[in-house]
Parts: structure tokens; sequence; C-alpha cells
């Protein structure tokens, strides 16, 4: 039963002033927390979410690249702003997964409580007040965190925040994960959305259609919609300007202060098509970009083995120095077709934190011709101790057939989608870790390049799925980093037991 004492303070609480008005998220930010740090581009996401806030049934979308201090200040900072705004606001955060929002509605909810001195009268309930739902004391407003297709039934919303809905290129590039965020956006999220109640998405774009880019194709009208670029590339000329005024070619200041040289390395280590996307905020079709262009990618001219008269080669080095590394990498189809894929076999050397291209082998094979490829390469490279191969499709065929005949096989299971697998070794191969050979010395070396120039719309694209594997495992991984199991011939195991006993 509440008593008289608690009931006049619950009363008192609803005519007192909650908290110290200030003027914008980044001003109370300024007070609460000493480490806070601002820079123009939080100036300006700070200025248009105030206007957002101020402006019944707003919707606005601010496209901006990553660590610049988005999330902080729009789904932290504002959110708690708007409640000492107004404590009977009901906020929903959405994310791409339910652990980022949970994690928001912590550290919102941890805020209040830090800062009591500063807040007034706002604290958080008790019996309401989990990571993921908490309500302020006395009023009806709080916050409920929610991951991107989760459920918000029974739950109006006065302000909704939907920070970062996409979680990386994967996310962006699967239809599957597209349209379920659409489907969620449509039928769950504004469903519950009050009279009045702004909305703001901010995020990194990643593809064009993505949830910004979507909303913007289909009700452009209803959205305000504000990019801004790691590197202003707006033109004077033709009367454009930039979001924050600055010079073309000047980067973005950022709180955490990465300087000019350190964004060129940002840019340089980058596949044109991620920094168009990420740091400019302008996805581009998907009509290659993800690898370099041809001229762009770095060469070697001399061979880099002696090779004997029976057709073994030898690289120097392998099996003297840790730094030397020398691998196989399949990628297997067995149609034997005139349009199936091709049978991809390459050898890769690794020197320290660089990989070279050594030899290539692709043609259209079947099962037979396949299992005598591998032995040949086999032959021709017998200082390459790992062969990797694919463990999908036909791959577990091969490795069945080959582990009683030649040593090292390497199942590998595939992470993620040929493009996002391209994607994560793509900065290697900006950055000239990734060496190829002239077609002089490797007339093979000019499909890789075809095939990577219009990857992932190039007609065949195994040359790419050979090369991911093997910088994947020779430069992410390492080979001895647990990239898979080498399967030895059976006829070593009796030996390694004798050994293991002895």
């Amino acid at each position: 039963m509440t008593s008289a004492t608690d009931l006049w303070e619950l009363v008192a609480q609803r005519f007192d002033p909650p908290t110290k008005r200030w003027d914008s998220p980044a001003d109370m930010a300024d007070e609460l927390d000493p480490k806070h740090r601002r820079a123009p581009v939080i100036d300006y996401i700070n200025d248009r979410l105030v206007d957002l806030y101020n402006r019944p049934d707003s919707r606005m979308i601010l496209s901006v690249p990553p660590q610049s201090g988005k999330s902080q200040l729009a789904a932290r900072r504002f959110a708690l702003w708007a409640l000492t705004q107004n404590p009977d606001t009901r906020i929903a955060i959405a994310s791409y997964e339910m652990g980022v929002a949970r994690r928001w509605g912590r550290t919102i909810r941890d805020d209040i409580r830090q800062n009591a001195d500063k807040l007034g009268m706002l604290k958080v309930r008790d019996d309401v007040s989990s990571q993921s739902e908490w309500m302020v004391t006395g009023y009806q407003g709080g916050v409920y965190s929610v991951g991107v297709g989760g459920a918000l039934t029974g739950r109006p919303v006065d302000l909704l925040i939907i920070d970062d809905p996409v979680k990386d290129a994967e996310q962006a590039a699967s239809k599957t994960y597209q349209e379920r965020l659409w489907d969620w956006w449509n039928t769950t999220a504004q469903t519950r959305l009050s009279p009045g109640a702004p909305v703001v998405v901010i995020q990194t774009r990643w593809d064009q259609r993505d949830l910004a880019g979507r909303l913007l194709a289909e009700n452009g009208d209803e959205w305000e919609f504000t990019n801004i670029p790691a590197k202003a590339d707006h033109r004077p000329e033709k009367g454009e300007t930039d979001p924050l005024g600055r010079e073309p070619g000047e980067y973005l200041r950022i709180p955490s202060g990465r300087n000019r040289a350190q964004w060129e390395q940002r840019e340089r280590n980058t596949s044109p098509r991620t920094w168009a996307a990420l740091y400019q905020g302008r996805p581009s079709p998907d009509e290659g970009g993800v690898l370099p262009k041809t001229d762009d990618w770095h060469r070697y001219t001399h061979p880099m083995w002696t090779e004997r008269g029976d057709g073994v080669r030898h690289l120097p080095g392998v099996g003297a120095r840790d730094d030397h590394e020398l691998i196989q990498s399949w990628d297997l189809t067995f149609k034997d077709a005139k349009d199936s894929d091709y049978v991809v076999g390459q050898v890769w050397l690794r020197i320290g934190s660089t990989v070279y291209l050594i030899d290539q082998v692709r043609e259209r094979m079947n099962f037979t011709t396949t299992i005598d490829a591998i032995k040949r390469m086999h032959a021709r490279y017998p200082q390459a101790y790992g062969i990797l191969v694919e463990d999908k499709a036909n791959g577990p065929a091969v490795i069945s057939m080959l582990r009683s005949e030649v040593p090292g096989i390497i199942p590998v299971e595939p992470q993620g989608s040929k493009y996002a697998r391209a994607n994560a070794i793509a900065p290697y191969v900006m950055s000239g870790n990734v060496v190829i050979p002239e077609t002089s010395l490797l007339p093979g070396a000019g499909d890789l390049l075809e095939e990577a120039m219009n990857f992932p719309n190039a007609a065949h694209d195994d040359t790419v799925d050979a090369l991911s594997q093997a910088v994947k495992a020779l430069l992410q991984d390492r080979i001895d980093g647990g990239i898979g199991q080498i399967i030895e011939p059976d006829e070593y195991e009796d030996d390694a037991l004798i050994a293991g006993a002895w």
C-alpha cells in the first residue's frame, strides 16, 4: 500500500521540474561527461536532432561514416536529453541486434543513476529497470531497446531512434535480411508510432537497398536526408555545398582526432566500393569495385622459384624460415560443361606480411581430372604443406579421395557470402600485401584480373574465391591459427602412432 507521504512525493514530482533543461544533447553531454568531445560533425548532428525533436512527425535520415561519434550522440545523448525535456517521452532504440540496442539502454539508465545530482528528479523506477526496458519514476517515459526484427507490440513510441540497422557487408548484401528489415519497418516499427512521434535513422551506408536507401526510394518525400562524407566531394562549380562547410578534398574531423595522414591511409587501404559506401555514403550498384582495377594490382616480374628438369619448383626460404609459407588453394566444381564454372587451383607464397601468387590452374574439369590436377600441383610444389579445399559442394568428395594419397589436405569451412569474403580481404590487396605475377610469367593471372575487376557480377568468380580463401588463411588467420585440421595420408598414421609411443 502506498503511504500518504509516498503519494505526496509522487504528486510533487509531477509538478516539480524534473531536470535542468539543456538546449541540446551535446550541451548536456558537455556537463555530464568531462570526456565528451565536440567536433564539427557532432555539432551538425546535434543541431539536426534538436530540430527533429521540435517538429512533430518529422522523419530524418543521417548518413555518417563509421567511428564518427554518431551513435554516442544519437542513441545515448539524444535519448536522455529528450527525457530531460519531457520525462513522459516513451523512447524506442533499435539496432541491428538486440545486444547492441540493450547496451544503449543500459548506458542511458546508468547515466541517470550516476548523474542524479545534475538531473534533478529524473530517476529510474525500481520495479521497471532492466537493461532492455526501464521507466522514469513518476512518469510514463523511459527507454525500450529492441533489435531490428524484434517485437514492439503494445508499446506506444513517442520517439524512435534507429541506429545502425545493418551490421556488416554480409547483411547488407543479403536480400533476405533486406526484406526482413523492410518488413519490420512496415509492419512493426512505424505501426507503434504515436501521433507526432519523430523518427531518426542514423547509419553508415552499405548498399543502395539498405534501410536508408529503401526509405528514400519509396517514401523520399517524407524523409529529410543528409549525407556527411568522410572526404568532402562536392562540386562548387555546380552549386553543390558540403554540410559542414568544408573545402573539396577536406577530410572529416572526428572526436577521436584522426588526422589527414591517417585518413589517407584508411582510404588507400579500403576498396573503392567500400570507401564509396561506408565512408562517402554513396553505395554503388553491384558492378565491381570490390577489388582494384587491373592496373592497380601490385606485380612482380621475375620468377621467385627455381625449376628442375623434371618440372619440380623450389622456393628459397620455405621450410627454413618461419616467415615463409607455401600453400595451395582450390575452388572446385565438377560439371565439365561449356557453361559451368571452372576448377581453380592456386599456389601462394607468404613472405612476412605479403603474399605472392606463384601458380594457377583454371580449367573446366570433371571429378577425375580434378583429382589429377591436384596431384600434379602437389608434385610440382612439394614444399606446399597446406592444400586448402573448400569443405562444401564437391570439396568433401575430393578430400575423401585424396586424404590417403596427398599430405596436408585442409578442409576449409567458408564463412559468409562470396561478396563478404572478398570484401574482407580487399584491404590486403589495396595496400599491396597481395602481389601477382606479370602475365608473361603466368598467363592465367589475366583471368584473375578479369574476374576481380568485375566481381561480384563477373560471369565467373572462381579465381576470386580461391584468392579469398588463400589470403584469409595466410594473412587473416595464418595457417597455424586454426583454419582447419590438416588431414595426413592414412599410411602416415601408423608412423605417427609409433613416434608418439616412442
